[in-house]
């Protein structure tokens, strides 16, 4: 492995002023640093900072520290009755262990599955290697993106939990060098666009410290993921659905989707096509179509598209019933 000094601060000042790659579970940055994709000189141990902690806002909203484990986030009592979607996403994603391991912080921030992303071996990427091309235009792309890809890139977002706090709109916070500021999850992940290297917003030197969710009363909720085995596998498809229903009408909906876009997929015009609505197969199917509106296919993930509009609609007739 590649040499790299090592601290742990003992504050969150004294970790945004040091210089080097934040670490804390390493279930996705130690993988990379043993593949030789990720070279840091330097790691910063966040582990000890005091971010591992669930709060009850007085809104009535869920603060969510960076350091909460994805199990201790999924069981939490709070999340289990108020934000199920989340605890279905956590959950789903993973193995026991690694969810023992994992944190909010580094969910938020995990990178694609790309098989020419992680082995430099393979091919070009220019998500690895800005520049050298993408093999998986022509290569194995049964796993990747449909929707937000670009020439450049058509790496698929791997994470199931950013895809409900998606649905969830979350509000992302971070501390750096030019102090605090707060990002709607929405406005947090790129496009590829001609930079796939450029995965999202923070600047360097950002860490993020929390995760706020606001309140969702009276909606029900639900996470769908199909994949291919039950066990430790990476959606093919998946729909995150945050749905309020009164009076037979859909009042509000929030639709987002994973293993399909470059970045965790919100659907505003599923959700257009939704609102206001009687719940029918016919109003879901029509919600599904525009979901997939303008997806980009390759010969081996054509099959994703139907097998997205059916994950969607299968998920708001569970939300909705």
């Amino acid at each position: 492995m590649h040499n790299f000094t090592y601290e742990q601060p003992s504050t969150i000042d004294k970790a945004v002023s040091s210089s080097g790659r934040f670490i804390a579970g390493g279930t996705t940055l130690v993988d990379l640093m043993k593949l030789g994709v990720e070279l840091p000189s330097a790691l910063v141990d966040v582990t000890a900072l005091p971010l591992d902690q669930v709060e009850v806002l007085p809104n009535g909203g869920l603060k969510i520290g960076a350091m909460v484990r994805n199990s201790d986030l999924a069981n939490h009592p709070e999340v289990l009755k108020n934000y199920a979607v989340l605890s279905q996403a956590l959950l789903s994603g993973a193995s026991p262990q690694l969810r023992n391991m994992a944190t909010t912080g580094g969910n938020l921030l995990q990178r694609t599955r790309c098989p020419y992303f992680r082995d430099p071996s393979s091919g070009a990427c220019n998500k690895r290697d800005p520049g050298s091309g993408c093999a998986a235009m022509e290569g194995h792309h049964r796993m990747m993106a449909i929707l937000g890809t670009s020439d450049h890139c058509i790496a698929t977002h791997p994470s199931d939990m950013c895809v409900a706090m998606t649905a969830l709109e979350a509000v992302i916070h971070v501390q750096g060098a030019k102090g605090t500021r707060e990002i709607a999850i929405g406005e947090f992940y790129k496009l590829p666009g001609d930079t796939p290297e450029i995965e999202n917003v923070l600047e360097p030197g950002d860490l993020i410290t929390h995760v706020t969710l606001p309140p969702v009363a009276d909606t029900k909720q639900v996470y769908l993921k199909l994949r291919d085995r039950a066990s430790y596998e990476f959606a093919l498809a998946s729909a995150a659905v945050v749905a309020h229903v009164e009076d037979g009408r859909i009042r509000s909906v929030r639709v987002a989707m994973g293993g399909v876009g470059t970045r965790p997929w919100r659907s505003h015009g599923a959700e257009v096509a939704l609102t206001g609505k009687a719940p029918s197969v016919a109003t879901f199917h029509a919600a599904a179509e525009a979901a997939l509106k303008g997806a980009r296919t390759h010969p081996e993930n054509a099959f994703k598209v139907e097998l997205a509009k059916r994950c969607v609609v299968r998920a708001l007739k569970m939300a909705t019933a």
